[in-house]
């Protein structure tokens, strides 16, 4: 078993005591070098790229471009499907991005041997476990098979149709037992905080056996941790993400070996109590959990906010819904396609081969831009309109697509479900009341702050 880098963490751990590991375990010249190797050298080459007017650079640099997406997407649409950038390729097309997303030509890793030496030694003189995100290896995020099928493997039978299905109930008393709260409360409140972020880390936590007490602690970490998606970080905001990661995987570490000693019927149980022939590597088993514990609610976060203001905007549609619950699968799916919770993904081709026309060399670096791909008319009638009968709406590929698409997706889908209907049915006059502020992220998109109305 691989042994753990970084400061240890006592055997128990209550609120608090992971932050304060976390402060004194940085290593201001680490911290510099991971910094440095993994954004400080994307900022200045994003930067210039949007002064210069690259529409990726403004997409990923500028502002009100993050949060206004789609008029971008629509000028590198009328560029062709598969268009060059000053990041390398860009791809808008459904057909493109499902190819490039299915294919085993093309793969999610890179090979570190081949960077420059000096990179070479900054990735080696920064690795440091605790300081380790779900987008860096050897998250499933970012590694091929065979270590991707490995650890796939692994989790999915969690996440079975049938084992969602099972959720439904547990789901449903979350969704109950949050709107609750809510009712006792009514006039205006924060949606994110009360509802659309409590209901999916719940469902995650009693998944992953994680004492419900620690939720708070997990949206906080994961908040912060979700920026290192992002590429081209500040230095200030990258030392506030780092921190959450050593907080996070300090809390792993003492719930890993709580978990040993007392196995539960979860799934975390089962990935630490594996035969030594499956077991992981400590560094294995932190970047498996850590990618279920995020993945399991920053999506749904987004979808939640993001269709309570799809709907509140179309309210003959959320008025047609409460009239008819039968049509909320299909509304979970539009706001899928029309709002993408996650935005952006890349692959590397792995082989010199041909892309819609387009020879494209081994080691090219190819962005999908998944947003984009969703609302592409080649495949969806009037793609900017909003309609949750659409009848196509499933065929977006906000989840990804071949063997990375989303292990969670069913859970993703249930929730979104459960968690709109269920709000709906409790609260059918709830409007947005204020200003919406979307999430300061380019990759995830969702909003951090919405207030709404109850009535």
């Amino acid at each position: 078993m691989e042994t753990t880098t970084g400061a240890g963490a006592p055997t128990t751990a209550g609120p608090g005591a992971a932050e304060r590991i976390a402060a004194t375990a940085l290593r201001p010249a680490r911290t510099v070098v991971r910094w440095g190797v993994r954004h400080g050298l994307a900022s200045v080459f994003l930067e210039r790229s949007a002064r210069s007017g690259d529409p990726v650079g403004r997409l990923l640099r500028n502002p009100a471009v993050r949060d206004h997406p789609y008029e971008v997407h629509e000028e590198l649409r009328a560029r062709g499907p598969l268009v060059g950038s000053s990041l390398g390729l860009v791809t808008t097309s459904h057909a493109v991005a499902s190819e490039i997303l299915r294919s085993d030509r093309f793969g999610v890793g890179w090979d570190r041997g081949a960077a420059p030496r000096l990179i070479r030694w900054a990735l080696r003189f920064g690795d440091e476990l605790d300081a380790t995100g779900v987008a860096e290896p050897p998250s499933m995020l970012v590694v091929d098979p065979p270590d991707h099928t490995r650890f796939r493997r692994l989790v999915s039978r969690a996440f079975t149709p049938r084992a969602t299905a099972a959720f439904e109930p547990v789901v449903q008393r979350t969704a109950d037992a949050l709107l609750d709260a809510l009712e006792m409360r009514r006039g205006t409140v924060d949606l994110v905080e009360t509802y659309a972020a409590q209901l999916p880390v719940l469902v995650i936590a009693d998944l992953l056996g994680v004492p419900a007490a620690r939720r708070e602690d997990f949206l906080r970490w994961g908040a912060a941790a979700a920026a290192t998606l992002d590429p081209g970080l500040p230095f200030r905001r990258y030392v506030a993400a780092e921190r959450a990661l050593r907080a996070m995987h300090a809390f792993l570490r003492e719930h890993f070996e709580r978990l040993r000693r007392e196995p539960a019927d979860d799934l975390v149980s089962r990935l630490v109590g594996l035969p030594d022939e499956e077991a992981l590597t400590e560094r294995e088993l932190h970047a498996t959990v850590m990618l279920l514990l995020g993945a399991g609610f920053e999506t749904t976060v987004n979808l939640l906010g993001n269709g309570v203001v799809l709907l509140d905007t179309h309210r003959d549609q959320w008025e047609a819904l409460a009239a008819d619950p039968s049509g909320w699968d299909g509304a979970v799916e539009e706001v899928l396609r029309h709002d993408s919770p996650v935005q952006i993904t890349g692959r590397t081709a792995k082989a010199d081969g041909e892309v819609a026309g387009r020879e494209v060399r081994a080691g090219t670096r190819v962005t999908v831009l998944l947003g984009a791909a969703n609302r592409d008319p080649e495949v969806f009638d009037d793609p900017t309109r909003f309609d949750v009968a659409r009848g196509n709406a499933r065929d977006h590929v906000a989840f990804s697509a071949g063997i990375h698409y989303c292990v969670g997706a069913g859970l993703a889908r249930l929730e979104g479900v459960v968690g709109l209907r269920t709000l709906a049915e409790r609260f059918p006059g709830l409007r947005v009341s204020g200003r919406p502020v979307r999430r300061d992220l380019q990759t995830l998109r969702g909003f951090e702050h919405l207030p709404v109305a109850l009535r």
